[in-house]
């Protein structure tokens, strides 16, 4: 298996688009043969070979994923499907046990350790930056855990400050502080007045995290431990300080028209996106934090009814359908009913994870480049076509 590029091998495009895809985180390309799309679990049916040749479309055209896996459990039927390949130089398909960057999703584990801390009483949903995070600028004091959540806070976004995408740009791999990533924008005022506007902000879960351990005393990445990972079982799930992946791992590539897919799997430290961003975690985990998540099982029905209290706002790239944000979680409502996720994108990978609010039924996608609506949009409408066909199969009585 071909070795990843080193930052200092990366073109000066690349850098400038890494830059570019993680304010956007706010195919197989000529030469490339995808596999036959398959399934795993019960026999083929006329809607697997529908999901099939769905995903095979998408991974199809030269500005396409190299690779595409979907996990889709009902009750405790599972299935995969999956088209392409998991890295371009072995030809091998993915696999649900592939490690891979969750990007956004991270931030519903950060609302899962969060929300869990308000139901133990450690926190509250209208505690302030003030009061938790006295150290950040005054300007931000009023901002409230609810609003940071839903995305209403109108923190300066840190993925935007040029200070910080210079050095991005001249070291992806430099490991950041992630305790001081707020640093970037501590001198610029809140973009709004907070709860008066839906804006979605990489900062915002940066701060989240921040008010979990001023709160506990403990660090973030112990608190996952304790309150996410630990109780649904996620052994393949984690959040690195570092750039590199436990192996076996899906490749994420950066696919530019022209040009042979470039390897950016390991390209940026995940302490750049933290609590944001940058959880590793597999198919597999994926799944099953979903089904607890956006089902009934992390959170008491209090908290829940306050978790999905909807505004108008999509997430990270828009998932299927129509799009409503809550606390750290979001609404999508399609044309064959609703389920409740998140998505995310960065540089390599895009993912969609979805479940039923009775947590009984979850879906989730994952590609192996970045599609947002700034980058590759005509590939973003393919994508969510096929995330709806899944939900609709997944909502299928």
């Amino acid at each position: 298996m071909h070795a990843a590029p080193t930052h200092r091998g990366l073109s000066l495009r690349t850098r400038l688009r890494l830059t570019a895809a993680l304010v956007a985180a706010g195919a197989c390309a000529a030469g490339v043969i995808a596999g036959p799309a398959q399934a795993e679990g019960k026999p083929r049916d006329d809607r697997d070979r529908e999901l099939h040749k769905a995903l095979e479309e998408l991974v199809g055209p030269p500005d396409g994923p190299p690779g595409a896996i979907a996990v889709l459990q009902r009750g405790r039927d599972v299935k995969v499907y999956r088209a392409g390949v998991a890295d371009i130089e072995s030809g091998r398909p993915p696999r649900p046990s592939d490690h891979m960057r969750l990007a956004s999703v991270a931030k519903a584990f950060s609302g899962a350790v969060a929300l869990q801390l308000v139901d133990r009483g450690k926190l509250r949903l209208d505690d302030t930056i003030g009061k938790r995070l006295p150290h950040l600028p005054k300007a931000w004091h009023k901002v409230k855990l609810r609003h940071l959540l839903q995305h209403t806070s109108g923190l300066p976004d840190y993925t935007e400050a040029p200070g910080f995408q210079e050095l991005v740009a001249a070291d992806p791999r430099r490991e950041f502080d992630p305790r001081a990533l707020l640093d970037f924008v501590a001198d610029r005022p809140l973009m709004f007045p907070p709860g008066s506007r839906y804006r979605y902000d990489n900062s915002d879960n940066i701060a989240v995290a921040l008010m979990a351990e001023a709160a506990t005393g403990v660090p973030y990445e112990e608190l996952l431990r304790r309150l996410v990972y630990r109780p649904l079982g996620l052994r393949d799930t984690h959040l690195p300080r570092g750039y590199r992946l436990p192996r076996p791992y899906l490749h994420g590539y950066a696919i530019e028209p022209g040009q042979p897919p470039e390897d950016v799997s390991t390209i940026l430290s995940a302490s750049a996106v933290w609590a944001s961003g940058g959880i590793v975690s597999t198919p597999n985990d994926l799944n099953a934090f979903i089904r607890a998540y956006a089902g009934d099982r992390l959170l008491s029905p209090a908290t829940r009814k306050q978790q999905t209290k909807w505004v108008a706002g999509s997430s990270g790239p828009p998932g299927p359908g129509r799009n409503q944000a809550g606390l750290a979680l979001f609404r999508y409502t399609t044309r064959c009913g609703v389920v409740h996720g998140h998505t995310g994108n960065i540089f390599g990978y895009t993912q969609f994870a979805a479940a039923t609010p009775d947590g009984k039924r979850s879906v989730t996608v994952s590609i192996t480049t970045q599609v947002n609506e700034t980058m590759k949009p005509d590939v973003l409408k393919r994508l969510r076509s096929v995330q709806e066909d899944f939900v609709c199969e997944l909502l299928r009585h």
